[in-house]
């Protein structure tokens, strides 16, 4: 999927969490709608068939329970995107990256290829399942691990022996460490630490810049990777630093360090419209006064293939820095599409109108017992609000977990996108009605949080509570917008009958 990702290590969070956000975006012309569910361990398949791959594996027998953003309407699969196990581990599945030819001839893409003539035949070729992929990771690996990097290692062992039929970048995290895991090729990968004063911004685009094989083959305290990597990646000649006579870099890179971003990954044309103007969007913002990124001067550009892959920020990054960078549009740029000079949409924005969800998880383990929290939001990210939840439940409200394919105000889903479509069209007068309301939903939701909390409440009583207040001021935007939506009407005409 088109998706943005954003990686918070807990000293780069500003209240000790580790954070995992995605935007998980649809492809152009299509709106995948989707919701809020917890998957008892009763639930999840013993056997598991992906309906792209056509792939069946056995699955252990000893499941936990987690939270999950599916996709809604059957069709093409589970999809569950991102959640949280009740051993307080995350994962958001998958930023869809990109590779090179030299990459993909080496190790191809496993893909599925269906059956060929008639059995019995001389000719008959028999279906061939292809690997895992996108609508597969969360719930192949997500009920079965306990720390991070344990889902580094299972997802890395599934790569290994099944292959993926597509390039994709998956996060884990625990309350303490965050692990990037990039698949290269059909059957290869890489995974390295975020550091824990760094946040990473991903966007469509194989990332990690720096690598160390000797760690990854060794304590793996860093970095980790399959186990033929160091072959492959000599027998194929993928390593592009130049070194000199004692295999030193010429930036200084010892023998068993590289760069994956040179390797394995890309640097097009549509590269540059489409992926890196939203990493520098969101280091723009993160990181204003660290590079200069505008002007003839500019350190980095939209079409820069060097960003770095982590950076330290400037400030905390709270939940509400995260919100409002996967919302970006290019505010305050030549590039904001609601803005006034040309080149208006020269690049892909964060905020886009197709995102389907955004799943948030965040884990916090310095308070004596474990806050773990799935914030959500549905449809586009300029005109929704965020909303936190518990996720160690049973149960999610019916108001957040309840999709269907009737459009309706009763689905989170539907009511906001109908918002967005709405203030879109008001963008200038809705605009105010949009921003109070993202305000008081997750102001409002945190003191409900701090309540439950002081007051013991049960968690699936505080996410109810939340999903009341969400509803009601869903509603109240609504109508607003709705209004200034009609008001703009090009049927207007100012005189009325007396």
């Amino acid at each position: 999927m088109p998706c943005t990702t954003i990686l918070v290590g807990k000293r780069a969070s500003n209240d000790g969490s580790t954070i995992v956000a995605r935007n998980d975006d649809s492809y152009n012309g299509e709106f995948t709608p989707k919701r809020l569910a917890v998957v008892l361990p009763d639930e999840q398949p013993r056997t598991y068939t992906s309906v792209i791959g056509h792939l069946s594996i056995k699955l252990p027998d000893n499941p936990m329970r987690y939270t999950s953003m599916p996709n809604a309407l059957p069709g093409e699969g589970i999809w569950a995107a991102a959640g949280i196990n009740e051993a307080n581990v995350g994962m958001s599945a998958t930023e869809t990256i990109t590779s090179n030819g030299r990459v993909l001839a080496a190790d191809p893409l496993v893909v599925y290829q269906p059956a060929q003539g008639t059995p019995g035949d001389a000719d008959y070729q028999p279906e061939q399942a292809g690997g895992i992929g996108e609508e597969d990771m969360v719930t192949l690996v997500l009920p079965y691990i306990r720390s991070a990097r344990e889902g580094v290692l299972r997802l890395g062992s599934l790569l290994e022996r099944f292959g993926t039929y597509e390039m994709n970048g998956i996060a884990f995290h625990d309350t303490n460490e965050i692990w990037w895991l990039e698949t290269v090729g059909g059957h290869h990968w890489i995974a390295r630490r975020v550091p824990d004063d760094c946040y990473v911004a991903m966007a469509n685009q194989l990332g990690i810049d720096w690598f160390d094989l000797a760690d990854a083959e060794g304590r793996g305290r860093g970095f980790l990777c399959s186990q033929d990597l160091r072959s492959f990646v000599e027998k194929n000649s993928l390593d592009l630093t130049i070194r000199d006579h004692w295999g030193i870099g010429s930036h200084g890179e010892p023998a068993n360090v590289f760069n994956p971003r040179l390797a394995f990954g890309s640097a097009s044309d549509s590269d540059h419209v489409y992926n890196t103007p939203r990493t520098w969007a969101i280091q723009r913002y993160l990181n204003p006064r660290t590079s200069l990124w505008d002007g003839p001067d500019a350190d980095y550009e939209p079409t820069s293939d060097d960003i770095p892959w982590c950076r330290v920020p400037e400030r905390a990054i709270t939940m509400e820095g995260v919100k409002h960078a996967l919302s970006l549009h290019y505010q305050g740029t030549p590039y904001d599409p609601y803005g006034t000079t040309d080149p208006q949409q020269r690049y892909r924005p964060i905020g886009i109108n197709r995102t389907s969800q955004l799943s948030a998880t965040q884990l916090r383990g310095d308070l004596g017992k474990t806050l773990a929290l799935h914030w959500i939001a549905f449809g586009s990210n300029p005109f929704n609000a965020l909303v936190p939840l518990f996720a160690n439940v049973d149960a999610m409200p019916a108001y957040f977990s309840t999709t269907d394919a009737e459009v309706s105000t009763k689905s989170f889903y539907w009511a906001n996108r109908l918002i967005g479509a709405l203030a879109d069209a008001s963008y200038k007068r809705s605009l105010p009605h949009v921003e109070r309301y993202q305000k008081l939903v997750i102001s409002s939701a945190r003191r409900i949080l701090v309540d439950a909390t002081r007051n013991q409440t049960p968690r699936k009583e505080a996410n109810e509570h939340i999903a009341r207040m969400v509803h009601d001021q869903t509603e109240d935007l609504l109508a607003k917008v709705l209004y200034e939506a009609s008001m703009g009407m090009r049927n207007a005409f100012s005189r009325s009958d007396n």
